[in-house]
């Protein structure tokens, strides 16, 4: 009976901690939707921003947060994935693969604000981008690649063995054993990695700062070598730098970012499921 308690209380008390982290992020988000909901229509998702910003549209921040969301993936996934199948499949156990590894955690760790100041000291700088949505792609890249080469690991990894066994004694080598075996199990797990990865460097203020963010841009850009709004930002500029702002277009900026946020987490949450209905572990 007293272990029975002892069970009863500790779901209670999880249960608990649960609606304390869950129920903050419910009235953030409801309180979001009901302020910001009004301000959301065609002409505010479609038209460019005038009057400083105090009216029109925010179509040059959407599309220079998709571009910038694209190019990073575009940058990271191969990198991420490439990465991880070497520390995973191919790397033998030394100091220096632990030593990666190492450098790997230490550098998912680090502000996203030194990352600005690398990609504005490296690519914007040293490389001549300039502020450039190709500038804040790259530095978007770098940021969010230690988080997909450690989830990518971790889910390669947790592929069993007897998988990759089967593959070699069939008279596979080792790439087609990962490429046709391993690969399709563990994608489950490296595609939460990439949209995690992915849904922070759309969310990000401080490295797109320095590297490819315009302060008000009311056109679209002409290249990738032209610096570009983006959500994110315009809704730190709009919140802190315009005086006279209305709340409504406050807090509908805030909604679009977080409708777009969380449209990529139902897409991989369905490309996930789907892939995990296929395995066969």
């Amino acid at each position: 009976m007293s272990r029975y308690r002892v069970q009863r209380a500790g779901f209670a008390l999880l249960g608990l901690v649960s609606l304390m982290v869950v129920v903050p992020i419910v009235i953030v988000i409801g309180s979001v939707i009901w302020r910001g909901i009004g301000a959301v229509n065609w002409a505010f998702l479609t038209e460019m921003p005038s009057d400083g910003m105090k009216a029109g549209g925010i179509l040059p921040a959407i599309v220079g947060t998709l571009l910038l969301t694209l190019g990073t993936a575009l940058v990271v996934i191969p990198m991420g994935i490439g990465g991880a199948i070497y520390l995973s499949e191919y790397a033998p156990e030394s100091a220096f693969t632990r030593a990666i590894r190492l450098a790997i955690i230490n550098l998912s760790s680090i502000p996203s604000v030194v990352y600005g100041l690398f990609g504005l000291g490296l690519f914007v700088l040293l490389m001549g981008m300039g502020t450039s949505i190709v500038a804040g792609a790259l530095t978007l890249a770098i940021m969010t690649l230690p988080m997909i080469i450690s989830t990518s690991e971790e889910a390669l990894r947790a592929v069993p063995l007897e998988f990759r066994m089967v593959s070699a004694s069939l008279g596979g080598t080792k790439w087609q054993g990962i490429r046709h075996v391993v690969l399709p199990q563990a994608l489950p797990g490296i595609i939460t990695g990439v949209i995690l990865g992915l849904l922070r460097a759309a969310g990000e203020t401080a490295p797109i700062l320095f590297t490819a963010a315009a302060f008000y841009l009311p056109h679209l850009p002409h290249s990738l070598f032209d610096e570009t709004m983006a959500l994110p930002y315009h809704l730190y500029v709009i919140s802190t730098q315009v005086p006279g702002m209305p709340a409504e277009m406050q807090n509908g900026t805030a909604l679009v970012l977080l409708v777009f946020v969380l449209s990529l987490n139902v897409v991989a949450s369905i490309i996930r499921s789907h892939f995990r209905r296929r395995r066969e572990w």
